[in-house]
């Protein structure tokens, strides 16, 4: 009698989609765990305004400068913070080449995450200090009252 190893030697046509789905598992867990770290800028309690008008689509943009203000005299574009004296510079180093519908500045500040509430002059400051780059769009960034974000436009 001769021996058989169970095998019938023909090759096996079907796919085999269960390392495919765990590997599409595994990239959807990445990126459900990254996608919330990837908002830039610095952590704000925006102030609350109901009469918001809708988002401008163009914030969101990888090019736009959003200055953040968490506390006074405390200017961050991104993450990266700017004495008043360098902020300036920095806009005017980002708004070169900028066509002049692009040449928008958004101004975000509230009250710090420590609850110390940033001063209005200090905004002022923030605002003359772009206008003197020639920017003349300047967009404050508010959240809305009911429901999400918002941010108004100058």
């Amino acid at each position: 009698m001769g021996m058989t190893t169970g095998g019938s030697g023909e090759y096996n046509a079907d796919i085999n989609v269960t390392p495919m789905v765990d590997i599409m598992l595994v990239l959807l867990i990445i990126f459900m765990v990254v996608t919330p770290l990837l908002s830039s800028g610095v952590p704000l309690n925006l102030p609350r305004d109901a009469n918001s008008p809708d988002e401008d689509p163009y914030i969101n943009n990888e090019k736009a400068v959003v200055v953040s203000i968490p506390n006074n005299n405390e200017f961050y574009i991104g993450k990266e913070k700017y004495s008043k004296e360098l902020l300036g510079e920095k806009i005017k180093r980002l708004m070169e080449g900028q066509t002049p519908d692009k040449r928008i500045v958004y101004i975000r500040s509230g009250s710090a995450i420590t609850g110390e509430a940033v001063n209005y002059g200090t905004v002022v400051q923030a605002i003359e200090i772009i206008r003197q780059q020639d920017v003349d769009k300047i967009g404050l960034v508010a959240d809305k009252k009911k429901g999400g974000t918002s941010s108004g436009q100058q």
